[in-house]
């Protein structure tokens, strides 16, 4: 039995493969197929060529990881036209060293004398946990792992190419996040959880901010930079993914996928085929993954984060009171939100001095953390309950600092 947590799980995987390689015709089958897993939709459901009693136990971050391997192996093939597993290996760990620049301080935790193999897995250990952070937490591994299969992509392009294409991961993390930002704004009735997919979206990915992002029409998008089917299915895929996110789609929205269709230059009928296809795998896993179980997806995470962030205010109440009342200038401006509206300026010194508090409360560190920022509102709403009721009259609606 292969244990993805255990050293040596590479050569124990790679040696049960014998006889179950799926072949693929071209990038198209090999997309599709990746897809077929889940793997795309950041879940995966199944492998082509592991027997379900074989990952029946293993954690999601096991499953993710394996299916990670698998998706960066196929890649390898489909280019090489070879199933040499220590080519592989090697320039699988060529390609993490050069994505991470931190990567050759991990790969000093392994022994000199340990086969190549546990390198890579230490490499793969610590991309999994790249996003373990409260969005990923909270938001479950749906959105973050959706994004692994950048990844794939970019070592297709490594192999290719015989180097690390670092323009290639920047342009198509800004495609995608770009495509999410124009599917939501496709929509003809907005809400606020749709403001903050795109905030999760962006908090998940390694170079792109949304702020820096001037696209405003699919025609500005510049998709002649993508030249295989695999890259064009999957930038559709992810449209899909952020159109479905309130769990239906607007007829608007339809338009908007047949539209990036044409843009990308795919047949006809594949932003049909893209969205019925998520939808069918959701309804295949549904109850395997209850984070697909709420109607609103993303209005479950921001519920659920909710009520985390309140606990952990409660249960470090008798601090944080102390460190506002330490903090002169914050309660001078909190004492005049009560008779009147804070400027922009004094906002943004209330939530400048918020955030140094939190970083002396160590429950509270929690929002310095990528994506904590989104949850800060929560505490700032939830402040008048732990002041004086001199004080908190009026500043139950100063959440938007």
């Amino acid at each position: 039995m292969i244990n993805p947590s255990a050293s040596g799980w590479i050569d124990k995987f790679f040696g049960t493969l014998s006889g179950r390689l799926p072949q693929y015709e071209n990038s198209h089958a090999f997309y599709r197929a990746i897809r077929d897993t889940g793997f795309i939709y950041g879940h995966v459901a199944k492998f082509k060529n592991l027997d379900a009693k074989e990952t029946g136990n293993w954690t999601v971050e096991e499953v993710t990881k394996v299916a990670l391997l698998n998706g960066l192996y196929d890649a390898y093939r489909l280019i090489t036209k070879t199933q040499d597993t220590t080519g592989f290996i090697a320039r699988a760990t060529a390609f993490y060293t050069e994505m991470h620049p931190e990567s050759f301080v991990l790969l000093k935790k392994v022994l000199p004398s340990s086969p190549p193999s546990y390198q890579l897995e230490n490499l793969l250990d610590e991309r999994i946990k790249t996003n373990d952070n409260i969005i990923s937490r909270n938001f479950s591994h749906i959105l973050t792992n959706a994004l692994l299969f950048m990844d794939v992509l970019a070592f297709r392009q490594f192999l290719i190419v015989g180097e690390l294409p670092q323009k290639y991961l920047k342009k198509l993390e800004e495609t995608v996040v770009t495509i999410v930002n124009l599917a939501l704004n496709s929509k003809q009735d907005k809400t606020q959880y749709d403001d903050l997919l795109i905030k999760l979206f962006e908090s998940s990915v390694r170079y792109t901010k949304l702020s820096h992002i001037s696209v405003e029409s699919l025609d500005e998008a510049g998709f002649d930079y993508f030249e295989s089917k695999s890259e064009k299915n999957y930038l559709l895929d992810v449209a899909a993914m952020a159109i479905w996110s309130d769990g239906q789609a607007q007829q608007s929205e339809i338009d908007f996928l047949h539209s990036l269709n044409q843009k990308l230059g795919l047949r006809e009928e594949a932003a049909r085929e893209s969205l019925d296809s998520y939808n069918a795998f959701i309804k295949h896993n549904k109850k395997h993954i209850p984070f697909f179980n709420y109607s609103n997806p993303v209005k479950h995470f921001y519920d659920h984060a909710s009520q985390s962030v309140i606990n952990l205010i409660i249960r470090n109440k008798n601090r944080l009171i102390k460190e506002l009342g330490n903090n002169g200038e914050l309660m001078l401006l909190l004492t005049h939100s009560t008779h009147r509206s804070l400027n922009d300026k004094e906002k943004k010194k209330v939530k400048k001095q918020l955030l140094e508090i939190c970083k002396t409360v160590p429950s509270l560190t929690i929002f310095l953390l990528p994506g904590g920022s989104l949850l800060l509102p929560l505490l700032i709403k939830f402040i008048p309950q732990l002041l004086p009721s001199a004080l908190n009259e009026n500043l139950e609606e100063e959440d938007t600092l």
